[in-house]
């Protein structure tokens, strides 16, 4: 157990939502308790509830903060997409990195299962600018728009997908770390193309 020492309101609040990140991305939701939390930092139970209010409290912070981070990784492809031209690759990278890499995955999965979807909002905008941003990059009418969406659906739910299964999948498939990837980079610019069915 870390040492206890004194921290500002700030610093223990961010120090609670990094540690109880890692906690999430390696323990599943179960794992992030007022009481586990505290124990990692260095400070009282008693402390996390003044500065959270409850484990409620520090799982919402906790949301709120990596759905910030996924918002930020898909404005990031956006960007990217407007500013030069990166093939499909970089792009499904960008998108799975978040949900791996970023425990956007196991944060999706948690929402869902907490049955409280007001939490997954402010990706909204985000979402839609990447929708935008492709069109833009590929020209067309409001049926390519529609396209778009059904790839960044496809490219979303894979990368969602690979997240929570893929590394046992891929073993069991004896497949290599970046096969999902490069299948959905694959099969993305005929998606895009191609009416959907």
């Amino acid at each position: 157990m870390p040492r206890r020492r004194r921290r500002s309101p700030d610093e223990a609040r961010r120090e609670a939502i990094i540690t109880a990140r890692a906690r999430l991305i390696s323990g599943g939701p179960d794992a992030v308790t007022l009481s586990a939390v505290a124990k990692d930092i260095g400070v009282t139970h008693a402390n996390l509830i003044h500065h959270f209010g409850s484990a409620a409290g520090l799982q919402s912070a906790l949301m709120g903060s990596m759905v910030a981070d996924l918002k930020g990784a898909l404005d990031d492809a956006v960007a990217r997409l407007r500013t030069d031209q990166g093939a499909p690759l970089d792009l499904v990278n960008a998108v799975f990195d978040a949900f791996s890499q970023g425990g956007a995955g196991c944060l999706a999965a948690w929402i869902s299962l907490s049955g409280d979807l007001s939490h997954l909002e402010p990706v909204r905008a985000a979402v839609q600018d990447l929708v935008q941003a492709i069109c833009d990059k590929m020209g067309g009418d409001g049926q390519s728009r529609e396209r778009v969406g059904s790839a960044v659906l496809f490219i979303a739910l894979s990368a969602f997908g690979e997240a929570l299964i893929g590394p046992p999948l891929r073993d069991m498939l004896a497949q290599p770390e970046d096969a999902g990837r490069k299948v959905v980079a694959g099969l993305l610019p005929s998606f895009l193309i191609m009416p959907p069915p």
